[in-house]
């Protein structure tokens, strides 16, 4: 059993030394060493005693430990086969922490959290970050909201704003689904190794309806992909991608009232709403 705090440089070091843990570049395995951190994700999640949490890849259990002391019913998704006998001591002493062996995306979710609401707290890796995102928000899950920690760029990419460097086709999903809001930047130090680039904490509270409109969120999305498809070119050309005739394209953005000489990268989500309706209404008509 493992009585101290985990997440401090002592204690990972003490526990990679007896476990003979050597952290899997493969596997984007960095260890908090940072309570005061662990303590913020742990407020942004808003726990409550009972809360039902899912967390991705619990690592050594740095972050875990801290949603455990919280009072949630914490279900931890570990990959790496090695790390089970490490959270089986590092855990031990909370009865509210369960441990699961699987890949997040291909495990029953429902089934694991009863089928029930729950949060997602998670150190996410930077290899897989975006797939599981949007695997989740995708899945229309009973999820409360996401405190995430990702790479920093990607946390940026995820609250961007139209017309931005950083805004694309993850923005749109992250702000459809979610109201995201950085909560605070984590250096590199924080971690045991450390990164080469500096992260953050993200939390996504879920949306109880969609900020726009849509008659159908397939067509909302391929106006979104269509829009990102080809960065610096007319909305007009990346259309074009989608196999849509010339005289199609023309008769959506006439329905949307888009002016097709602008980029993709400059729209809103209300406009490319527009235009997953128009196009939503033109197949209609011609079905």
């Amino acid at each position: 059993m493992i009585e101290s705090v985990i997440a401090s440089p002592e204690v990972v070091h003490y526990i990679c030394k007896r476990f003979g843990i050597q952290m899997s570049k493969k596997l984007g395995q960095n260890f908090l060493i940072k309570r005061t951190v662990v303590d913020k994700i742990v407020q942004a999640a808003e726990l409550e005693v009972g809360d039902a949490v899912l967390e991705v890849g619990p690592g050594i259990g740095t972050l875990t430990q801290g949603l455990a002391q919280s009072g949630a019913n914490v279900t931890s998704v570990e990959l790496d086969r090695r790390l089970l006998e490490v959270l089986d001591t590092t855990l031990e002493a909370y009865d509210n922490v369960r441990i699961i062996h699987g890949d997040v995306l291909k495990v029953n979710i429902p089934e694991l959290m009863d089928h029930k609401p729950f949060k997602v707290v998670a150190n996410l890796p930077y290899y897989i970050t975006t797939p599981i995102i949007m695997s989740l928000l995708e899945s229309k899950l009973p999820i409360e909201r996401l405190v995430v920690m990702v790479q920093k760029e990607v946390a940026e990419r995820m609250i961007a704003k139209p017309g931005t460097k950083m805004y694309g086709a993850l923005s749109v999903a992250v702000q459809y689904y979610t109201d995201p809001y950085i909560v605070m930047d984590v250096p590199p130090k924080a971690f045991l190794p450390a990164p080469e680039v500096t992260s953050a904490v993200i939390c996504c509270p879920l949306r109880s309806e969609p900020p726009v409109k849509v008659h159908s969120e397939a067509y909302f999305f391929r106006a979104v992909k269509a829009g990102f498809a080809q960065r610096r070119k007319t909305f007009s050309n990346t259309m074009k991608t989608t196999g849509l005739s010339k005289e199609a394209i023309e008769a959506i953005l006439a329905k949307a009232n888009i002016d097709g000489s602008r980029r993709g990268e400059t729209f809103t989500l209300d406009e490319f709403a527009l235009i997953g309706n128009a196009w939503y209404e033109l197949e209609q008509r011609n079905t």
